[in-house]
């Protein structure tokens, strides 16, 4: 995506913590990387305001980092994910468990990696957003994420700060779902709206959690006018 909006824009790549090649910690902690992010975010730029996007987990540091640090923040999309609690997260769970008992050392490829990964995770497009974390070092293939780490915090992972004190965001808020996936429903729109009152929902039919991995063209036909 940011390859895409490149020639418009001058998009930043973030690796939060504990993913790519950002530091790891002990704790699992979104104030930790709203912070991280807020830092960065003003060391590259310390007079203007970002659009901000994040997917996922990075949907959340997006919505808390908007609250908590909204003169950081000009624009804000949300993609697929809602500022509730979901719980334990089973189906992440389940991309942990699977990541980490993938054989290392059976892979002398990516194609290797996708082959052996088919077992747990049939769909194409989301096989290949997860093996992006996977880098092939001089000593072979390994995850760049945390796997640890995040397969013991997913209680956490999938919560919401109970302890947010902020003013709601006031800027303009694009919510992108995906048609297929439960992380944005009917339920949660109050207090998506209550949070973000300029927000605009738009889903996308035909796609599950990952909406800019499986269809990038839509995706981006859909965020581009919001980006102005």
């Amino acid at each position: 995506m940011a390859k895409a909006l490149a020639g418009d824009y001058r998009p930043t790549l973030i690796d939060l913590p504990n993913h790519g090649q950002s530091p790891w910690s002990d704790e699992f902690s979104y104030r930790a990387m709203v912070l991280a992010v807020a830092n960065e975010l003003r060391a590259i730029d310390p007079d203007e305001p970002w659009i901000v996007l994040g997917h996922s987990m990075g949907g959340k540091v997006a919505m808390l980092l908007a609250l908590e640090h909204p003169e950081l923040v000009q624009r804000l999309i949300v993609v697929d994910m809602s500022p509730v609690d979901y719980g334990g997260l089973t189906s992440f769970n389940d991309y942990v468990e699977g990541m980490l008992a993938l054989d290392l050392d059976q892979v002398a490829s990516r194609a290797d990696a996708d082959r052996l990964a088919t077992a747990w995770v049939p769909e194409a497009g989301t096989r290949a957003f997860l093996l992006q974390n996977l880098r092939r070092t001089d000593d072979g293939w390994r995850w760049q994420v945390n796997l640890d780490l995040l397969g013991r915090s997913l209680q956490l992972l999938g919560g919401w700060p109970t302890d947010v004190d902020a003013a709601p965001f006031e800027g303009p808020t694009l919510w992108v779902a995906g048609g297929d996936s439960n992380y944005v429903r009917p339920d949660y729109a109050k207090v998506m709206r209550e949070l973000f009152p300029r927000v605009r929902l738009v889903t996308i039919k035909g796609v599950g959690h990952w909406p800019h991995s499986q269809a990038p063209e839509v995706f981006l036909s859909t965020i581009r006018p919001f980006l102005g």
